[in-house]
C-alpha cells in the first residue's frame, strides 16, 4: 500500500463506524422512532381537482361542476353511543345500511380501523347541508368534497355525453390515473376529451396515532401536491340554434346536423327523441333513469341518430351521382332523358311523379325525376360496358370515398359510423345463391339513394357543404380551442377537395336552387336568401317512408350546411325540408318571419302516429 492510499483507506474505516454507530443509535439505544412508528400510521388523502368546462361557440356554458360529498369515517373514532337514529335521518339511510357501512371487514387490506374509509359516497348538497350543522355530534366522521358533472340547460345530451364510475378493467391497466370510486367520461365529448377534462388529482400525507387522530403533516409537506383543474374546452355547437333545433323535433324521430361549410365546425347536432342530460347525473337515481331510457325499445332516446344509424339517403343523393356522371363523361349537363311517369326495364318498372320533360342536369333536379337518374346510373356503371359492371361501379365507388362516404368522416365523437358502399365483391356474394350475373339493371336503385347504399346524418350534410364549397371540405368537428393554448388535432384544420372540376358543380348548384325556388323544396325557402338544396324520400319496407332533405346557404359563399333525416314522415318536401328552411332562418337571420309553419312544425306528432 502506498502512502497516497492511506488516507482514503482511513476516511472509509472511520466513515463506516460513524454510520454503524447512528444505526446502532437508532434502532438499539434509542427508540424514540420506534415508539413513534408504533403509534402512528401515515393516511394518503387524494385532492379531487375540477373538471374542466364545456363551452358553446358563444362562450354559453354547457356544463358546470356540481360538489357532492363523500362521508368517511375512521372506526377507532367512532362513538360507539351516538345518536344513531338523528344520523341517520341526516342522511336518509336506515340502521341497516349505518351498521353494513360502518362495519368492514377488517381483515381486507383495504380497510384500516384507524384510517378513514368511505362510510356513504355521493351524498348531495341538501342532505350534506343538514349534516353538516351536527357534525360536531358524530366524532370520526369527515367530510370529502368531491365534483360531479352537471347540466344548466335540457340540450345536447348525445353530443355532451355522461360519465360514469371506472370500470375495474381499466384500473387494471398499467399506469392508469385512475382508483376505484373515480369518475370517467363515457359517452360525446365527456369521453372524447376525457384526458384533458379530467385533470390531475393532488394528495396530501398526514400521520395518524393508533386512534385515527392527526399528529401531523408528513414530512412538513414537502411530498403534497395541490391538484390540477381540468382543461376547459370550447365547442363549436351553437346553443341557441341547438335548443331551436331540439324545439322543432319533439315527438319526431330523427336526426339534423348543421355544420359550417367554410371550417366543418359544427352548429348544431342532435338526435330525438332526446333527453335532459341530467338524468344522468351522478347524484340522482341514474339507475333507474337507465332503465327508462333503455326500455324503450321504440324510441331509443340514447341511440345516436345522427352518427351511429345508417340510412338509405334517397334522392339527396342524386346531386352527388350528378357531380360523378358529369366528371367521368358519361352525361353532359344539357342531356335529355325521356319520362311518361315511369322508368321501363323489360318486366321492371319504377314510378316517377308527372313533371315536364328534364333538358337538363337543373330540371332533372328541381323535379326530382327518376327516370333520369336511373338512366345516368346505369351509363356510369356500364361505362366499360354492359357486361363489366365491376369496372363502372369501382369507379362510382372511388368517388364516393373521396366524398367522405363509406368509412368514418373523423368526427369528435366516438360512436360514429361509417355508412355503407356496396362494391362488386359484395354484390357477387349477394347474387351467388341465385347463381346470375349481376349488371347494372340490378343494382340502378342506388342511382336514386336507395338499395344497399347507406350514409349518416351527418355524411349528408357534410355532402351539402362539398356542393357549397365546389368541392372542397374540412373534417367535421367540434372542438374549437382549449384553454390551455393547446392546438386542436391538425386534421379538422386541412382542407380536402373532391376530384370533380369546378364547371361541373354549376349546373348542379343551379339544379338544387331550383329545388327550393320551384321544385320539390318549396317549402325550405327563406325570404331574401337564395337557399339551395334537396329533398328526399327514402323508402322504408317496415312502414311510412322516411323525409330527407339537405341544403346549403346562401347559394355563393354558404355559411351553413345542413341535412334533416325524419324517420316515418313521408315525402321529404312536407316535413325534412321546412324543418331545414326554419334552421336555416333563424341561424342567418336570428329570428324566423313564418311563425304559421314553425308552429305547425313544433305541434306535429309524428311518433304516435307512425309507429
Amino acid at each position: 500500500m502506498n502512502s497516497r492510499q492511506v488516507p482514503i483507506l482511513v476516511t472509509f474505516i472511520v466513515g463506516s463506524l460513524i454510520l454503524s454507530y447512528k444505526l446502532l443509535q437508532l434502532q438499539v439505544i434509542d427508540d424514540k422512532y420506534k415508539k413513534l412508528a408504533e403509534r402512528t400510521i401515515l393516511d394518503k388523502q387524494t385532492i379531487y381537482p375540477s373538471r374542466g368546462l364545456i363551452y358553446d361557440r358563444n362562450g354559453q356554458l354547457l356544463t358546470y361542476n356540481k360538489p357532492i360529498y363523500d362521508i368517511e369515517a375512521i372506526y377507532r373514532n367512532v362513538d360507539q353511543d351516538m345518536d344513531t337514529s338523528l344520523f341517520c335521518s341526516l342522511l336518509g339511510i336506515d340502521n341497516k345500511t349505518f351498521n353494513e357501512s360502518l362495519n368492514k371487514n377488517w381483515k381486507d387490506r383495504r380497510y384500516h380501523k384507524s384510517l378513514p374509509y368511505t362510510f356513504l359516497p355521493k351524498v348531495d348538497q341538501q342532505k350534506f347541508s343538514r349534516f353538516q350543522e351536527q357534525l360536531f355530534r358524530f366524532p370520526g366522521f369527515y367530510p370529502v368534497v368531491r365534483n360531479i358533472r352537471a347540466y344548466p340547460h335540457e340540450s345536447a345530451s348525445h353530443v355532451l355525453g355522461y360519465l360514469n364510475e371506472v370500470g375495474s378493467e381499466m384500473l387494471k391497466e398499467e399506469d392508469t390515473p385512475y382508483t376505484s370510486g373515480d369518475y370517467i367520461g363515457v359517452k360525446g365529448l365527456e369521453k372524447q376529451y376525457e384526458k384533458e377534462l379530467r385533470g390531475t388529482k393532488g394528495v396530501k400525507f398526514l400521520l395518524r396515532d393508533n386512534v385515527g387522530r392527526e399528529v401531523s403533516s408528513f414530512d412538513e409537506g414537502n411530498l403534497d401536491s395541490l391538484a390540477t383543474q381540468g382543461t376547459d374546452i370550447y365547442t363549436s355547437i351553437d346553443l341557441d340554434l341547438q335548443k331551436y333545433s331540439e324545439s322543432l323535433m319533439g315527438n319526431k324521430r330523427g336526426s339534423i346536423v348543421a355544420l359550417d361549410p367554410k371550417t366543418g365546425e359544427i352548429l348544431t347536432m342532435l338526435s330525438a327523441p332526446f333527453y335532459d342530460p341530467n338524468l344522468l347525473n351522478l347524484d340522482v337515481n341514474r339507475s333507474q333513469a337507465f332503465i327508462d331510457l333503455t326500455a324503450d325499445s321504440e324510441q331509443k332516446p340514447l341511440l345516436d341518430r345522427s352518427l351511429s344509424a345508417r340510412y338509405p339517403p334517397g334522392s339527396i343523393f342524386k346531386p352527388i351521382l350528378s357531380l360523378i356522371a358529369l366528371q367521368e363523361g358519361v352525361v353532359v349537363p344539357n342531356q335529355t332523358v325521356a319520362c311518361n311517369g315511369e322508368y321501363h326495364y323489360r318486366s321492371f318498372s319504377y314510378g316517377c311523379h308527372e313533371h315536364s320533360t328534364p333538358y337538363n342536369v337543373q330540371i332533372a333536379l328541381s323535379h326530382s325525376c327518376n327516370s333520369y337518374f336511373f338512366s345516368m346510373v346505369r351509363k356510369l356503371i356500364e361505362k366499360e360496358g354492359f357486361n363489366n359492371p365491376e369496372i363502372g361501379l369501382n369507379i362510382l365507388r372511388r368517388h364516393l370515398y373521396d366524398f367522405g362516404l363509406g368509412s368514418p368522416l373523423g368526427v369528435d365523437l366516438n360512436s360514429e359510423v361509417g355508412g355503407f358502399v356496396p362494391s362488386p365483391e359484395y354484390y357477387n356474394g349477394l347474387y351467388k345463391k341465385q347463381k346470375v350475373n349481376w349488371k347494372s339493371t340490378y343494382i340502378m336503385s342506388i342511382g336514386i339513394g336507395q338499395g344497399e347504399l347507406q350514409l349518416t346524418t351527418l355524411q349528408m350534410a357534410n355532402l351539402a357543404a362539398i356542393i357549397g364549397n365546389r368541392g372542397q371540405y374540412y373534417t367535421p368537428h367540434i372542438i374549437t380551442r382549449f384553454s390551455d393554448g393547446t392546438s386542436i388535432d391538425p386534421k379538422y384544420l386541412i382542407p380536402k377537395k373532391v376530384k370533380i372540376d369546378d364547371q361541373h358543380f354549376d349546373p348542379v348548384i343551379d339544379g338544387m336552387e331550383r329545388v327550393i325556388s320551384s321544385g320539390t323544396g318549396y317549402l325550405a325557402k327563406v325570404p331574401g336568401i337564395p337557399v339551395c338544396g334537396k329533398t328526399g324520400t327514402s323508402q322504408n319496407p317496415q312502414g311510412k317512408d322516411h323525409s330527407v332533405f339537405f341544403a346549403f346557404a346562401p347559394k355563393e359563399n354558404p355559411t351553413i350546411a345542413i341535412a334533416v333525416y325524419i324517420e316515418n314522415a313521408g315525402f321529404g318536401g312536407d316535413i325534412a325540408a321546412p324543418i331545414a328552411g326554419l334552421i336555416i332562418e333563424k341561424y342567418l337571420k336570428g329570428e324566423v318571419t313564418r311563425p304559421q309553419l314553425e308552429e305547425r312544425i313544433k305541434n306535429m306528432n309524428l311518433i304516435d302516429t307512425n309507429l
